[in-house]
């Protein structure tokens, strides 16, 4: 008797978990994320904030599973929420210039979500004066 009503409680719960924005295992989308994203001339010792938009551009929620960056001077925040089909949102990306040579320099961030192929990579580009 403890079982069945287990095995129904279980059952109930499962069926109220429904919802709109969910995405089964395995299913992928697509993401247009901005390739490049260009900061112009900057401060040695300046803290740069490089915003990079993704758009969901399938028929599934988008998932970012990881927002990777190429050095420890830069630091990314990954969004949390998944992205509905045809919305967009952002993440930014800062950079810190104090060690940097003047010249122009290149970072690159690495999205990756449930897409096909499953990263994008995004190029950050600037020129450090003094």
């Amino acid at each position: 008797m403890k079982g069945k009503f287990l095995f129904l409680a279980m059952l109930f719960i499962l069926a109220s978990c429904g919802s709109e924005n969910t995405s089964m295992i395995g299913e992928k989308t697509t993401m247009e994320v901005q390739e490049v994203v260009d900061m112009g001339d900057v401060a040695r010792g300046e803290v740069i904030e490089a915003e990079i938009s993704i758009k969901n551009t399938g028929d599934v929620p988008l998932i970012i599973a990881d927002v990777k960056e190429s050095c420890s001077c830069t630091v990314t925040d990954k969004p949390s929420d998944p992205i509905a089909p045809g919305e967009s949102t952002s993440t930014v990306a800062k950079i810190d210039t104090k060690n940097f040579s003047p010249g122009t320099f290149t970072k690159t961030v690495t999205i990756s979500g449930n897409t096909k192929p499953s990263g994008h990579t995004v190029l950050i580009k600037a020129n450090v004066i003094n």
